[in-house]
């Protein structure tokens, strides 16, 4: 079956047009929401969020050779649509609310990075005996480039490549082992947000500063909401994508005048300080006219598009090394559930800090949203200090690989 599927996926996917993979995934989103207003599907996805159908659906539609899993598309919905959305959601934040949530957010941010920067290692460790020896000085680099990527993001990741010397081969390997074992976290993840309450009350977490902060976010909401008018549709739209070219722009000035961050770094670093100064004026209330559920479809697409690049057929070219990410996620989630059992943290807090970590500022507020909506602002601002550490932390990552593989 696997070289069925993996014959299809080589050959040409049957849909390449952007305009009609973009309808594809808008359909597939359509169904899956029309049906979870059904009886049967408010059934299923009270079990199974709608993020995982979301998400695995294209996943499952490019593995099957229907979708590509290169497409302009993806690439402009990562760069333009994906800030634009978070533009619309940190708007809406609730600033006192995020402070109250206090410092557990910040400590299992940490933890998913000490899981990391570990992990690797460890991992290198145990399954050495599988790997090639004459292959080991190249896969000790690319696992450190692969560090940069979980750590901090696809910046990060080039940089680490830059700095461990790994080479083209090595690192397209990399580049698969992160696909698929990230995306399958990813699932997992999303499919814990249907089960957060009983995970909770089962570890006896304290969720006292998220409940209250839904809580706010749903008397805002509740206050403010009203049908939108012409004008006001307009201008949520113009400040969405006008914040998200103008944040672009001036994160390539920045890159070139202070290089420390990468000008996608800088990108998200305006776009989360403009959304956080937006709320505390009068536009804030644009979340009354749609603001965040603009937003939220904007989101759902970028889930559909993150699904449809991961084509899970690549797999067969780096099977041992695939192995070595799961060790190594497995070992990144043995330290996030060990701090999260020492200070009680909810497991929203586990899924946002490892995947502030794992997938940075393109897929935290997609977890933190499928617990919440109300949530999403919270991935997005650890994954931009995820972007900060990425590269310090990559570094001893890639002092210990090199450890372990010159041993």
């Amino acid at each position: 079956m696997l070289a069925t599927l993996a014959s299809t996926s080589a050959a040409a996917p049957l849909i390449e047009d952007p305009a009609a993979i973009l309808a594809v995934l808008l359909g597939v989103l359509a169904i899956i929401f029309a049906f979870g207003e059904t009886g049967v599907g408010r059934r299923i996805f009270g079990i199974v969020p709608k993020l995982v159908f979301c998400y695995f659906i294209p996943t499952t539609l490019t593995t099957c050779g229907i979708l590509p899993a290169d497409s302009e598309l993806y690439t402009w919905i990562k760069v333009y649509l994906l800030p634009a959305s978070l533009l619309l959601l940190v708007l809406a934040l609730d600033v006192p609310g995020i402070l109250r949530l206090g410092p557990r957010a910040v400590a299992m941010l940490l933890a998913g990075t000490t899981g990391v920067v570990i992990g690797g290692p460890l991992a290198l460790l145990l399954c050495r005996g599988l790997l090639p020896e004459e292959m080991l000085d190249q896969i000790w680099r690319g696992l450190a480039a692969l560090s940069g990527s979980w750590i901090g993001g696809g910046a990060n990741m080039v940089a680490l490549k830059q700095m461990a010397e790994c080479n083209a081969d090595m690192f397209a390997k990399m580049v698969i082992v992160d696909v698929f074992v990230a995306n399958v976290w990813m699932g997992v993840l999303l499919y814990a947000a249907g089960m957060q309450q009983r995970i909770d009350r089962w570890t006896g977490a304290d969720t006292g500063a998220i409940e209250d902060l839904k809580h706010r976010m749903a008397d805002f909401e509740a206050r403010t909401t009203r049908v939108p008018t012409l004008p006001e549709l307009m201008v949520i739209v113009a400040v969405a994508f006008v914040g998200a070219v103008l944040c672009l722009y001036v994160g390539q000035q920045m890159n070139a005048w202070m290089p420390f961050f990468s000008a996608t770094t800088w990108k998200f670093i305006l776009i989360t300080s403009g959304g956080m100064v937006l709320s505390f004026t009068p536009a804030r209330k644009l979340d009354g006219a749609g603001a965040s559920k603009i937003g939220s479809v904007m989101l759902y697409l970028l889930v559909a598009s993150i699904g449809a690049h991961a084509d899970f057929t690549q797999i067969g070219d780096a099977p041992v090394l695939v192995l070595v990410g799961f060790v190594w996620m497995a070992c990144h989630v043995i330290v996030l559930l060990g701090t999260a059992w020492l200070i009680r943290a909810p497991i929203f807090f586990v899924a946002v800090g490892s995947q502030a970590n794992i997938g940075g500022a393109a897929s935290a507020p997609v977890v933190a949203a499928a617990y919440h909506p109300s949530l999403a602002p919270v991935g997005v601002l650890l994954a931009v200090a995820g972007y900060v550490l990425g590269t310090y932390a990559g570094l001893a990552c890639m002092f210990m690989l090199r450890l372990v593989a010159n041993g």
